[in-house]
């Protein structure tokens, strides 16, 4: 793959970075640019839905017990007495 610049500014800050020292070419310097650009931490950090999957808030609104006027709320738990 070849990569042309016309950018002059991209030059000069890619020339830079190499004159101060920690890469030894281009290539080097635009890789660790890439690698810490905030879209591809965007992309690690937000996971793909496979086609077809429903995300849970559209799962439940699409329940079949919409509606029904079930009671979800359990009785509390007060523990067992224990014998220190």
């Amino acid at each position: 793959m070849m990569i042309e610049i016309h950018s002059r500014e991209a030059e000069a800050i890619i020339r830079r970075r190499m004159s101060e020292g920690g890469f030894k070419d281009a290539e080097e310097v635009i890789i660790e640019a890439l690698k810490s650009s905030p879209a591809a931490e965007t992309r690690r950090a937000v996971p793909r839905r496979p086609a077809g999957r429903k995300s849970l808030a559209q799962l439940f609104a699409d329940s079949p017990f919409k509606g029904l006027d079930i009671d979800f709320e359990r009785d509390p738990d007060y523990g067992r007495d224990v014998t220190l």
